[in-house]
């Protein structure tokens, strides 16, 4: 991008802007690419602008699904955005829309514009001087004006123009129904048996008393938590009549319709809800009713525009006892998403990692999570359950393993073999993904993880009693969008000797540490950028003493400056 820049003499001086360097690590080239990013700078983050097409989602970590207010998710629709007729979100995540950014110089600085972005002049702060922006993006303006200020003079005027009556009711105008759910929504059902349209709904407390309200409606992607108080007052009659007490009225008899129906043309798609357990109907014994609901939650997924995929509910159940009245308090939950582990794999980042995401490992065409030892309640190691490992998160783990024989007749090499699978796990290390989206069908994608065990050597068994993982990463990619990758890891095995443990004992202390070292290699910063208020000096000799500073040296740049001036005053005279 090209300006030329005047001073009192219009003397014409060319000024690049640059986009930025590549950061990566010391293998990486540099590259400078476009940047307007200095100067007076704006990074409106726009909700109606979807980032530009590119292969970079930062917030698409389920391949082949919409995930919740991503707006560059290619699943959610061809053009999401906020407000848009194509997206069921209400806002957008940071990352997921385009940047506006623009700089702005004073105005009577520029004599000459050729650039071929969008340009614009604007008041300045202050108002008394004018700026000449420029905008990288041609993107669609917000709208946004700045309101007016109410004052005793102006009210009048402003009352006689916008004023009106308060309590008049506009007319209500009934609009029709979205060809897909938006976010706040109601969910609508549909009793077959009866053909009646209906909605989800979701019992809340109201009140001090947090008695049950039944008719709240569920929102379609607000995951809500609520609980309330039910009082029966006559138990005995209620047990096995009550709906509210009884599972199959929470699933049974209507289905969710998958996307909104239009009343014109009624051709619901119908998905049913299916209990994860089916509880028994509720029984009275004596003055205690069994089998009475206590909690209701449901699972929805989704896709986007494409509407509810799949509905599951889960109950509890509870006795209680009354004569005749009893009290009975009931939770009910609503989760929108996937949860089902072979609708898709999340991903750990899209491509960088994200800070607190698992880190991945990579084997046989397999995705696996780096795990280390996690321990109980009492203290020992849990044979089920392990701690994952969580990108940039150092941690330190330890806890008392049972040996599982006894340590005069353990075989060197076997005891060293059961101590590295309780600190490595079940799974093959493999190779660790390089990316929070690697392909586990691509070796490129992955790199080595180098491990340091314990030696078998003719002296003393050694075996290992502590481990700590070392994870090498770096930022790769622009300055202004930097991806996180791992360049390597290691497992550093600390060990032992036998003899020093003892032959009597049945629990061994095991320590797992987990490091991360970031080798990210910065470029230089930028050369000076202009300044939105940058006076030029007014000096007609200024360019030629600047473009001879640099070529000759401090002594020799005044002879120089000098020859030039004389040469140009007698082309002048000439």
């Amino acid at each position: 991008m090209l300006f030329f820049f005047k001073s009192a003499n219009i003397v014409q001086a060319e000024v690049f802007f640059y986009r930025g360097f590549l950061a990566g690590n010391a293998n990486q080239h540099r590259h400078h690419l476009c940047n307007l990013n200095s100067g007076q700078q704006y990074h409106n983050r726009s909700p109606n602008q979807p980032r530009a097409s590119s292969s970079i989602c930062p917030c698409d970590l389920h391949p082949g699904f919409c995930d919740l207010n991503c707006c560059c998710d290619s699943s959610c629709g061809s053009d999401c955005s906020t407000g848009g007729p194509e997206c069921p979100f209400s806002f957008c995540l940071p990352g997921s829309t385009r940047a506006v950014s623009q700089v702005c110089l004073e105005k009577s600085t520029i004599f000459q514009n050729n650039t071929p972005y969008r340009t614009d002049v604007l008041p300045g702060p202050g108002g008394c001087v004018l700026l000449f922006c420029v905008e990288l993006n041609d993107s669609k303006l917000n709208y946004l004006q700045q309101p007016q200020v109410v004052t005793k003079v102006n009210f009048p005027a402003l009352s006689a123009q916008y004023g009106g009556s308060s309590f008049n009711l506009p007319d209500q105008v009934l609009s029709s129904p979205s060809a897909f759910y938006r976010v706040g929504d109601p969910i609508q059902t549909y009793f077959a048996a009866s053909s009646v349209l209906s909605i989800l709904k979701q019992p809340v407390g109201i009140g001090t008393s947090q008695l049950c309200i039944d008719e709240n409606p569920a929102g379609f992607l607000e995951s809500k938590n609520t609980s309330c108080i039910r009082i029966l007052t006559d138990l005995t009659s209620s047990c096995t009549t009550d709906p509210a007490l009884d599972a199959a009225s929470y699933y049974r008899g209507f289905s969710v319709l998958k996307v909104p129906v239009n009343m014109t043309i009624f051709q619901p798609i119908q998905v049913n809800i299916t209990p994860i357990s089916e509880p028994a109907s509720p029984s009275l014994s004596g003055s205690t009713c069994h089998n009475v609901v206590s909690e209701v939650s449901y699972e929805v997924e989704f896709n986007g525009i494409h509407g509810i995929q799949k509905v599951s509910v889960q109950f509890k159940v509870a006795s209680i006892s009354g004569n005749p009245r009893a009290t009975l308090q009931q939770r009910f939950s609503l989760h929108f998403g996937s949860r089902s582990p072979s609708l898709t794999k999340q991903r750990s980042g899209n491509p960088g990692y994200i800070i607190g995401a698992p880190l991945i490992v990579l084997y046989n065409g397999t995705q696996q999570h780096i795990t280390i030892l996690q321990n109980q309640v009492d203290g020992q190691c849990s044979a089920t359950e392990r701690y994952k490992v969580q990108f940039r998160e150092n941690v330190r783990t330890s806890c008392q393993f049972s040996v599982p024989f006894k340590l005069e007749e353990a075989n060197c090499s076997h005891f060293q073999e059961t101590l590295y699978q309780a600190f490595e796990g079940t799974y093959n290390l493999g190779g660790l993904a390089i990316t929070g989206n690697a392909d586990p069908s691509r070796p490129g994608e992955r790199t080595n993880i180098f491990t340091q065990g314990c030696k078998i050597q003719d002296g003393p068994c050694m075996v290992p009693i502590s481990l700590k993982i070392q994870v090498i990463w770096a930022h790769l990619g622009l300055l202004s969008n930097p991806q996180a990758q791992i360049l390597g890891a290691r497992y550093h095995y600390l060990c032992k000797s036998l003899k020093s443990i003892g032959n009597m004992v049945n629990m061994l202390p095991l320590t797992t540490t987990v490091a991360f070292t970031d080798a990210t290699k910065w470029p230089e910063p930028p050369r000076g950028q202009p300044r939105a208020y940058w006076k030029l000096p007014f000096d007609f000799f200024f360019p030629f003493k600047v473009a001879l500073s640099g070529a000759g040296s401090s002594s020799g740049s005044l002879p120089g400056t000098l020859l030039v001036t004389l040469t140009f005053c007698k082309l002048l005279v000439s």
